[in-house]
């Protein structure tokens, strides 16, 4: 018996095959209690996928079935008049034209919109294979991250959304690698990566840059929303572990490209860095500013559990 003949719906069926080879690829890599968290953590972004995908189909099945039922109609109308004066029918037809036209011109506009939907939730669905996560810390490495950045760049282009994003750096890791050795450097790396993915939300995506670097994209996030999480994320780390981060936050801007919003992270996360560590900036796109004179000490001093 296979998923078919159990009439699963196609959405679901790819996510659990994309989810449990995701899950086979890292059962001999990661330790059992850092896959159990992992696995839960891929269930649900996996059913989240699922459920948009299966939404997509249903809405479009549906606008589908509808408009077949207008053309129907329509060529019934344009048979008949056929029968009629010419004149009169000429002006009928002009009519029934202008009746289908709406409608079709709106289903066009909606498969328009679910394509767009659906190559997003197939970008998502691609990070959960082996080639783009990142072996050491199992969150998206700079490929995932790559298709993450593309795929928000064409919701922008077509829907003139926004998202941002926040480059963090631990602070001073060289140090740590010094004096406690790389197998404490790499179990910081692990730490700090399953803090960053228990504190985000289901449809940001955490990718590790290059060595001690991160980065969190933030869907639908305006660059005071990004500051004020970051700020908070920040504050976080420093509470439960044993270091610090610095962070850059940048917003996607008309005309940008992956490395103009990435250098302009990283130009904050520079100014953070020179500004003492520990800290986050932000750039407006004309400068670099830091994120603690903005956001209110209430924003960030809170609980492990409000991020």
């Amino acid at each position: 018996m296979d998923l078919w003949s159990l009439q699963i719906p196609v959405p679901v069926a790819l996510a659990v095959v994309a989810t449990i080879g995701y899950l086979f690829g890292r059962r001999t890599k990661t330790p059992e209690g850092e896959l159990l968290f992992q696995s839960r953590r891929e269930l649900r972004r996996a059913q989240l996928v699922a459920h948009e995908l299966e939404q997509i189909a249903w809405t479009i099945r549906r606008s589908l079935a509808k408009h077949h039922s207008s053309v129907s109609k329509f060529k019934d109308r344009v048979g008949r008049l056929s029968d009629r004066q010419e004149e009169a029918a000429c002006k009928e037809l002009c009519r029934e034209v202008e009746e289908i036209l709406k409608p079709t011109l709106h289903l066009a506009n909606q498969i328009a919109g679910a394509y767009d939907e659906i190559r997003q939730q197939s970008a998502k669905l691609m990070m959960f294979t082996e080639v783009r996560t990142d072996p050491l810390t199992g969150v998206n490495n700079r490929r995932g991250l790559d298709d993450a950045l593309a795929a928000q760049f064409a919701l922008m282009t077509r829907y003139d959304t926004r998202f941002s994003l926040v480059m963090f750096d631990i602070d001073r890791f060289k140090r740590i690698n010094d004096e406690e050795g790389h197998l404490y450097g790499d179990r910081i790396l692990q730490d700090l990566a399953r803090l960053f993915d228990e504190s985000v939300r289901e449809t940001d995506i955490v990718a590790r840059y290059g060595g001690e670097e991160f980065v969190i994209v933030m869907p639908q996030t305006d660059l005071e929303g990004a500051c004020v999480f970051s700020e908070r994320l920040r504050a976080k780390v420093e509470q439960e572990m044993s270091l610090t981060i610095s962070g850059g936050v940048a917003t996607a801007l008309d005309g940008d490209s992956q490395d103009s919003l990435l250098a302009r992270a990283d130009g904050a996360l520079y100014s953070a860095k020179t500004a003492g560590r520990n800290c986050v900036f932000r750039h407006t796109g004309e400068r670099t500013e830091s994120v603690a004179e903005l956001v209110p000490d209430t924003a960030y001093h809170l609980p492990p559990t409000a991020c």
